[in-house]
């Protein structure tokens, strides 16, 4: 076995030197056509080229540049000596203005990458002339069913293809150099509120995707299809259906075992969650594919599991072969989660020499708040230590592997308002964190947000919308200005550096805005990451010392890549500020100006390049409505409660809009009641992803919310009356 593995990376290296040679030659040459430069990236097995990324650093093959996701790129041309002369070698604008969290590939000099709503374009990577986009044209009545924006993760590349999940639950093989479709499969039942966000992997041919919408009740899984075919291949289902009941699926087995971590009908209420829709690695030597595994749906145990239980395998990280599906070992972070604590967030492997011994490991820094250190041979716990303030549990026990859990924080049996650090946007979301070898850190982007949990009594499913069990009416920030004010400081962001043998953090990095992008780490000495105030920094890997910034005007939650072609390295990061911290958390989501504005752009930086950014379009004011209150305050109250319940999710806490989805207090249709049933009743708008909601609300309820949406209007013209008289 071990010469195989020996014969198998002699053979890549070859290949990898010739590829290199090639490239040499063709340099001294004429440039070739834009299409043939696609043309020429399906050498050699993609799965060995992958496995071996670092003997051709100049690509990024995979997500995370290679299985082991550690997003550390082995150039080393910009430096910390250099970075300072790093400016803009190209940019290239994006037609869609939603949240943009796309990690680009390059495979030998063309890029590939994704926006929002699942489109996919490639580039000649060295002009950034673009060569081809596929718009799978997803249905914008689809943008309900996401609970944080209408995103995409990026692509996966195998010989010559390229893979797209799409918001709709379908998976796409796309011809690399034409951009034409291939085939294309449905992978959720498209009647309930799946979606697909994340990125798929490929190992050994097998294209890899799972999905979202345990906000919205549906139960989790993750899917293999074959890459020539789009034929399915196996399905992993992550919590247990009906008793009694197979699915025909790889999790058959270890599933049986499992049902009795639930109790009731949990297939029924909410579907059981646990969606996979987000982080995997693989390591190829143990032939281990990890998947993070998401939240219980409903958030509220007591509705979803009534008696408890661990509710296996909701906030886990789960181990499987990558050809079959087979179970092989988890291990559950947060058993019973009922703070959305899910593990689907990003996992690196590494080999670290632990109290004298090597150890090979998985790490992960989810949003519970641990950094956790784990043995990927078998799942069991290295060391787990906090991360950011923590206060639903006191540590994790390392014997059992279980969190030691604070009572208090059960919102549900003690019936009071909990506020949790970290909250439901966690201390680390799906934004990717880096590992450098060569410092032997972890960067992660951190967050400190709150979260007020507190029992919706009177909660039903609804049939459109998110279904928690929770009132997010508690997200309600206070009119009070000191107070408003007092509450916006608590919420911070960090980049921070941790070294994971210690369990110790080193330095931090503060970002003005809390919601900050993913990291990008690299031999030259440096760590790249933007910020949600609308600057692409790097920063000394060892020091923490900010030695670049680059205002890209916009807000920015995408990682950056580090890439080189003909010996010249290359920056490139996909900007565009949405996700769900300015769709849910409204005002507290502002930078100082108000809501950041999102200018959705392909950027791509080198040392020396003199390029510019046009000059941002003056600011549009807009008008406060102001019509006349119609309602009486209990009406109002009845309106507010089924805001809260529905529409905060994405016009934002008190009314008020990150900037992402439209603020109503600004919309004529609040003082029109025609215009305003159009909208909500019937639905006008779906196509741009506000669909009817006259399942979920009585005609009286839909009018109480227009008076509560007039309320907060007349709130914010009054307080901007405040203002004016005190200047």
């Amino acid at each position: 076995m071990q010469d195989s593995h020996i014969r198998r990376a002699a053979l890549s290296i070859a290949v990898a030197v010739l590829l290199t040679a090639l490239g040499a030659c063709k340099s001294a040459q004429a440039p070739e056509p834009a299409k043939s430069a696609a043309a020429a990236s399906t050498p050699a097995d993609t799965g060995e080229r992958i496995v071996h990324a670092d003997a051709e650093p100049g690509n990024w093959l995979s997500y995370g540049r290679d299985y082991q996701e550690q997003r550390n790129s082995p150039l080393t041309q910009i430096n910390t000596g250099n970075v300072s002369q790093l400016g803009l070698a190209w940019s290239y604008d994006l037609d869609t203005h939603r949240g943009q969290e796309a990690t680009p590939l390059v495979v030998d000099g063309v890029m590939y990458t994704t926006s929002a709503w699942s489109k996919v374009q490639a580039f000649d990577a060295v002009s950034g002339k673009l060569l081809w986009q596929f718009d799978p044209k997803v249905p914008g009545a689809t943008a309900a069913k996401a609970c944080c924006d209408v995103v995409n993760r990026g692509v996966a590349y195998w010989d010559g293809k390229v893979f797209v999940g799409t918001l709709d639950g379908r998976l796409i093989g796309i011809d690399a150099e034409t951009g034409q479709q291939l085939w294309s499969v449905v992978t959720v039942d498209q009647s309930k509120d799946y979606t697909i966000t994340g990125a798929p992997r490929v190992i050994k041919g097998r294209v890899i995707i799972g999905n979202g919408g345990a906000e919205f009740g549906v139960r989790g899984y993750i899917t293999a299809y074959d890459a020539d075919t789009g034929k399915l291949a196996w399905r992993f289902y992550t919590v247990p259906g009906k008793p009694g009941e197979k699915d025909g699926a790889a999790s058959d087995d270890i599933l049986a075992k499992v049902t009795d971590t639930w109790n009731g009908e949990w297939w029924k209420n909410g579907g059981g969650g646990g969606t996979v829709w987000d982080s995997m690695s693989y390591d190829p030597e143990l032939d281990l594919l990890y998947i993070g595994v998401g939240n219980g749906s409903y958030w509220r145990r007591t509705l979803r599991s009534p008696g408890g239980g661990d509710n296996l395998f909701v906030a886990s990280i789960v181990a499987i072969k990558p050809e079959t599906g087979e179970y092989v070992w988890h291990y559950q972070e947060t058993p019973g989660d009922e703070w959305d604590y899910t593990a689907t967030n990003h996992m690196v492997l590494a080999d670290l020499t632990i109290d004298g011994q090597p150890r090979k490991v998985l790490m992960q820094a989810p949003k519970n708040g641990f950094f956790y250190v784990l043995d990927r041979t078998n799942g069991k716990l290295i060391s787990a230590k906090p991360y950011v303030t923590v206060n639903w549990a006191s540590g994790i026990d390392l014997k059992t592997g279980k969190p030691n859990f604070n009572p208090d924080a059960d919102y549900a049996k003690t019936g009071k308002t909990w506020l949790a650090m970290p909250g439901a946007l966690g201390a680390h979301d799906w934004m990717p964190m880096a590992y450098n070898p060569g410092t032997g850190y972890v960067y992660i982007p951190m967050f400190e947000l709150g979260f007020p949990y507190l029992t919706d009594r009177n909660f039903e499913p609804k049939k459109k919308g998110v279904n928690l069990g929770v009132d997010l009416s508690a997200l309600n920030l206070p009119d009070d200005p000191k107070v408003k004010a007092a509450v916006k400081k608590t919420v911070k962001g960090y980049l921070i550096a941790w070294d994971p043998k210690t369990q110790k953090e080193v330095w931090r990095a503060p970002n003005p805005v809390a919601w900050n992008g993913g990291v990008l780490s690299t031999s030259g000495g440096l760590v790249f990451q933007g910020d949600g105030g609308g600057h692409f920094n790097a920063y000394d890997a060892k020091t923490g010392k900010k030695l670049w910034s680059y205002d890209v005007q916009t807000g920015v939650v995408a990682p950056p890549i580090a890439w080189s072609k003909d010996g010249k390295e290359y920056i490139t990061l996909v900007a565009g500020w949405g996700g769900a911290f300015p769709l849910l958390t409204g005002e507290l989501s502002w930078g100082e100006n108000g809501p950041i504005p999102n200018r959705s752009r392909v950027l791509t930086f080198a040392l020396g390049a003199k390029g510019s950014l046009p000059p941002p379009p003056e600011a549009v004011k807009r008008v406060l409505q102001s019509p006349k209150q119609f309602a009486d305050a209990q009406t109002i109250a009845t309106g507010q409660k089924a805001y809260d319940r529905t529409c905060i999710v994405c016009h934002g806490a008190g009314a008020i809009s990150g900037g992402i989805a439209p603020d109503l207090r600004y919309s004529a249709a609040i003082g029109n009641k025609e215009f305003w049933d159009q909208v909500v009743v019937n639905g006008v708008f779906a196509s741009q992803g506000m669909v009817s909601f006259k399942e979920n609300f009585t005609p009286q309820e839909i009018e109480a919310i227009r008076a509560y949406v007039i309320d907060r209007a007349h709130v914010a013209t009054q307080a901007e009356d405040d203002s004016a008289a005190a200047r």
